[in-house]
């Protein structure tokens, strides 16, 4: 399986989204502070979305979109509630 993800950073409340074939190692990683800048300058993270994809092409394509104005658009209204409860 690979998973498109989306973290919240816990420090300043922005959005990292990402795509791995291993979801719990890459959290952890992140949190770890394993990785490129941004994430060793912004964790700790949570976890607040992932989807499946059966596909690596599909999970990368995922990402690229939920990066884009509206595939954030998209987010938001997909987890309404949790940006709500902020």
């Amino acid at each position: 399986m690979y998973y498109t993800y989306v973290l919240q950073s816990l420090k300043n409340k922005r959005l990292y989204t990402g795509y791995t074939d291993d979801l719990k190692r890459r959290f952890k990683e992140h949190n770890d502070k394993i990785g490129g800048k941004y994430t060793r300058d912004n964790s700790p993270f949570e976890l607040i979305f992932y989807e499946a994809y059966l596909n690596k092409k599909d999970a990368e394509k995922a990402e690229r979109f939920f990066k884009t104005g509206y595939g954030k658009e998209v987010l938001r209204d997909k987890l309404e509630n949790y940006f709500k409860n902020e």
